[in-house]
């Protein structure tokens, strides 16, 4: 089994975090790297993470957390929050990003027209801009969350909570929106049966 596969396996979601042992600095720091270094839908790369090492913050949270013990047991805690206004079609973010790939100018624009096309529809409703660059965040949780499993860190992905209460908590700015929270640490029982579908069942061809 390739060592991918096997981080697959050994990844699962950590209910309990042991808080005597804390995820090395270096290491950490190669997990967030991995979230800077995920693909994104345009390459807009929406996300901003929020890294939760206050003790008295960490409590605050964890009531709007559905008082998930792992708010507060992790080695690390991760917001991933979104950047929903800087990805607004006429946001010179946009265009500063199309043009850091030194492409000429009538592909600037052409990439500009048909990002244009796309994201119009869903500016006209903010929900559906939040659940646009919320999918962004997921990618680059993912990517952590398997990346960490090759260094024996386990993680939790969590979406039990109160959006608004969070968002107030963290005094976030405006446009600014809470996408997902994951945990990072090492775990306290052991890891419980992997349960999955087959493949007959997930996947058709055509």
């Amino acid at each position: 089994m390739s060592k991918f596969l096997e981080a697959m396996k050994f990844r699962h979601a950590c209910k309990r975090f042991d808080t005597t042992k804390a995820i090395p600095n270096e290491q950490f720091d190669t997990i967030l790297e991995v979230c800077r270094t995920s693909p994104s839908s345009f390459g807009m790369e929406p996300w901003r993470l929020i890294v939760v090492r206050s003790e008295k913050l960490r409590k605050a949270l964890k009531s709007s957390c559905w008082n998930q013990n792992q708010i507060t047991e992790a080695s690390e805690l991760v917001i991933f929050t979104t950047d929903n206004d800087i990805v607004r079609s006429d946001s010179p973010y946009v265009r500063k990003m199309f043009e850091r790939r030194e492409m000429p100018a009538e592909m600037v624009e052409k990439y500009l027209e048909v990002y244009g096309a796309f994201i119009k529809p869903l500016e006209e409703d903010e929900v559906l801009l939040e659940n646009w660059t919320a999918k962004q965040c997921y990618i680059a949780m993912a990517n952590a969350m398997t990346y960490a499993a090759t260094l024996e860190i386990d993680s939790c992905p969590i979406e039990g909570f109160d959006k608004e209460e969070i968002e107030a908590i963290l005094d976030l700015e405006y446009g600014h929106s809470v996408a997902v929270i994951c945990a990072f640490g090492y775990r306290v029982n052991p890891q419980s049966t992997q349960m999955r579908l087959p493949l007959t069942t997930i996947v058709e061809y055509k």
